[in-house]
């Protein structure tokens, strides 16, 4: 059995995605769990600072059918009024916030290290394998640790 695998109904009803800006490797997860999971889970993904959406995530992410050119980027304290049972840090730094964060809360926070392909080089076709690389390990974490890929979508 797989030690991030959960039974459906052991899901958590609220998680949020964070790493550093809100501009790649969030707003990627989050879009990767919604089109998972569909409405069974609520999906929210934040960032350190606020970026800007970047095209690249726009790209990879449209190859495999999930648009997210309607992102707004945020920042954690944007969504200190909301409640998640789970957040999942992608960044040593959204780590460290997210701990912060949540010290008076009851919440599961969980660390993914995860690399910025923003710092990939080379042509544009090098750089979008970069992309796909990350997107792909996200899209594979997501399946496991939440036991989806059998799960219907709402």
């Amino acid at each position: 059995m797989d030690p991030f695998a959960q039974r459906q109904e052991d899901l958590p009803q609220a998680v949020l995605f964070a790493c550093n800006y809100n501009s790649i490797r969030s707003p990627m997860a989050a879009a990767i769990l919604r089109f998972l999971a569909g409405r069974r889970i609520y999906v929210r993904s934040a960032g350190v600072r606020e970026g800007e959406i970047d095209p690249f995530v726009i790209a990879v992410m449209d190859e495999i059918g999930i648009d997210i050119t309607h992102h707004q980027p945020r920042t954690i304290e944007d969504l200190e009024d909301t409640s998640f049972d789970l957040i999942v840090t992608l960044a040593p730094e959204a780590h460290h916030k997210a701990l912060e964060f949540t010290r008076t809360m009851a919440v599961d926070v969980e660390y993914w290290p995860t690399i910025d392909p923003s710092a990939a080089t080379g042509n544009r076709e090098q750089i979008l394998e970069g992309y796909r690389a990350v997107r792909d390990q996200l899209f594979d974490r997501i399946k496991k640790r939440f036991d989806i890929s059998g799960m219907p979508q709402a």
